[in-house]
């Protein structure tokens, strides 16, 4: 058999499984499908040479070209998918198809769709992967280009957002992001605790990672009056950034992050401020000083 029906054979064979995964990570029927169209092009272009683990090998190549779909989409500040209607996934297969029966079984919710949609490119791809398919932090780590501990940060800082899902309409979207950060580092600076208050949600939390405990900061604070508390007079030092492509604040002295400041935040309010100083994490982030 030559390699090129080898290769087709191998991706036919996957193809159902292969979508379920490029769904789930993209959120989108017709995406799902421009996915595995290019990683179709990408798989006949690379062979089939000492191949050991093929499914594990497919959803590398589809994971990636997710991966490069999210970024764009974010490069392109699109807003964030706006799911309606049926499942997608309710028509892979006739409903009497055992196969079917149990991919829609595990089926992504329309809901948690648009919760995914709220996380940043390389959160999403981690937590998808792991939780959802239990593909290892290792393989997972050479797809968004992370340590195998820094793809375990992600896929930790994603599930927590998921497990607090705020309802599809109360999304923000990443301009109006930029702008809530901005004003919480102006709020912060300045001490204003009314104004950082006005920025919070009632019950937004703060954690931080153990370096940044040993650094002198609590590991959990919870409740906006603490939070502004904790925060009034500070971040005099930090500096706006695009941290995986969503907005937050980085302490970078020297040029050098040494504590990352990340932000999740829904109803015009922020809910959660992750504190990151693992060196190890800090150098696998994507970061984009944004300066001002």
């Amino acid at each position: 058999m030559e390699e090129k029906d080898l290769l087709a054979g191998w991706f036919q064979q996957h193809r159902d499984h292969l979508w379920a995964v490029a769904y789930r990570l993209l959120g989108s029927a017709s995406e799902a499908d421009d996915a595995l169209q290019e990683a179709w092009l990408r798989l006949s272009r690379a062979g089939a040479e000492d191949v050991r683990n093929v499914p594990g090998w497919l959803t590398t190549i589809v994971a990636r070209v997710a991966l490069s779909m999210l970024r764009d989409r974010r490069t392109r500040r699109e807003e964030p998918l706006r799911v309606s209607g049926p499942d997608p996934m309710a028509g892979l297969r006739e409903a009497d198809d055992p196969e079917h029966e149990v991919v829609v079984a595990d089926s992504v919710g329309l809901a948690l769709l648009v919760v995914l949609d709220m996380l940043a490119p390389a959160e999403r791809i981690a937590f998808v992967l792991h939780d959802m398919f239990a593909v290892p932090f290792g393989e997972i780590a050479l797809i968004v280009n992370r340590s195998p501990a820094a793809a375990r940060q992600l896929a930790s800082r994603a599930r927590r957002r998921v497990q607090h899902p705020t309802a599809p309409e109360a999304g923000t979207d990443s301009v109006r992001q930029r702008e809530i950060v901005a004003a919480f580092r102006a709020a912060s600076r300045d001490g204003d605790f009314a104004a950082l208050l006005a920025l919070l949600d009632p019950d937004v939390e703060i954690s931080a990672d153990r370096t940044a405990v040993l650094s002198g900061a609590s590991r959990l604070v919870r409740g906006a009056d603490s939070v502004a508390e904790t925060f009034a007079g500070r971040a005099q030092a930090a500096e706006l950034a695009l941290i995986d492509g969503a907005p937050g604040l980085v302490w970078a002295p020297g040029g050098r992050p040494r504590i990352v400041f990340a932000f999740t935040i829904a109803n015009d309010r922020i809910t959660h401020v992750d504190l990151l100083a693992d060196p190890e994490y800090l150098e696998d982030f994507e970061l984009v000083m944004l300066g001002g």
